[in-house]
């Protein structure tokens, strides 16, 4: 008798463990994002932007209207993830991007974000010197109104840019930027404060003229 009861003790663990493994295999999929992937991949860098936006959309992020999307989103993480993203109205993305959205990114409205530009927002707690990478603690990425992102910049967890800053190109944000200043370097640095002089006009250009770096 005890030794049916082990077995089947034993198939129900092994049924647990199989099934545990199944699901954790399958949990990275966004089966909305592959489809709009799908659809994205053939479309010209740089075209049909308004049609690039509409499918994202689709798949379950908040972008505000005006907003375009110039190329592929490259968007990971755990669970829900299109709701860990917010993008605001009137703002420019070229492409490629990547997004680590294991925690929360948002961006504000009228940003424009250069191409390869990396969001990451899962840490890891340090553990022991046999393995100094613990689990996983996400910290939010955070981009004020109005900011300019350069080309090949990188965000780190829990990293943010204050409204109207720009990031220079290939740069490492690793804090906190304050508003109105440029910022280069890696890690990224402020190098000044945008002065009023050096404006180039009050007029914002129109979002089918922009072309990030």
């Amino acid at each position: 008798m005890d030794g049916r009861v082990d077995h089947h003790s034993s198939a129900r663990s092994w049924w647990s463990r199989a099934w545990n493994g199944f699901r954790a295999e399958f949990e990275p999929l966004h089966p909305r994002l592959l489809l709009v992937d799908l659809l994205v991949r053939p479309l010209p860098q740089l075209a049909f932007q308004r049609l690039r936006t509409a499918l994202y959309r689709g798949a379950g992020i908040a972008i505000g209207p005006g907003t375009l999307i110039a190329g592929r989103l490259d968007l990971i993480g755990p669970g829900p993830i299109t709701s860990r993203l917010g993008i605001g109205a009137d703002c420019w993305l070229n492409a490629p991007i990547f997004a680590d959205l294991s925690g929360p990114i948002r961006i504000g409205d009228r940003v424009t974000i250069g191409h390869h530009v990396i969001f990451i927002t899962a840490n890891h707690t340090i553990w022991a010197a046999s393995q100094r990478a613990g689990p996983v603690e996400p910290a939010p990425v955070v981009i004020g109104d109005g900011a300019w992102l350069g080309a090949g910049v990188t965000l780190l967890p829990g990293s943010s840019v204050g409204a109207g800053s720009v990031i220079g190109a290939g740069s490492l944000v690793t804090g906190e930027v304050p508003p109105e200043v440029i910022a280069v370097g890696r890690p990224a640095r402020v190098l000044r404060k945008i002065a009023a002089s050096e404006l180039a006009s009050p007029q914002r250009p129109t979002n089918s003229s922009c072309c990030a770096s």
